[in-house]
């Protein structure tokens, strides 16, 4: 378990936060959400949406207020009406970006060898 802020985290003792931290981490809207942010800089609700095919609004917002959170994404407030709000990566949320492109890429390299009829991969394994 970790006790000081320089310790690394240990994955495989069931007490430690990195078991919590990974699974906050590895979910396809936080990967899709950091890639946009990353490559478009601050961006509104809205744009991100656009920008995220196939999340719910419900879910988006669940997402970028998790990563604000875990302070990984900045939310900044325009005072209009109605209030205009900006999502940005925070420079810890900017480090997120490379390890999750190489996963982002491994995936797609790969996906056609682990589900190669493009199904889930139980309907694949049905006779």
């Amino acid at each position: 378990m970790v006790t000081a802020p320089d310790r690394r985290g240990d994955l495989f003792d069931p007490s430690c936060p990195t078991r919590r931290l990974l699974d906050r981490i590895s979910g396809k809207w936080v990967a899709m959400i950091i890639k946009t942010l990353a490559e478009s800089g601050e961006l509104r609700w809205s744009e991100v949406k656009r920008a995220t095919p196939g999340v719910s609004a419900k879910m988006l917002a669940q997402t970028l207020q998790s990563l604000e959170g875990d302070g990984l994404v900045a939310r900044r407030v325009e005072p209009t009406v109605p209030p205009a709000v900006h999502y940005s990566l925070t420079p810890l949320g900017e480090s997120l970006d490379e390890p999750l492109a190489a996963l982002r890429a491994w995936a797609e390299d790969h996906m056609h060898e682990i589900d190669p009829l493009g199904t889930p991969a139980s309907a694949a394994r049905q006779p």
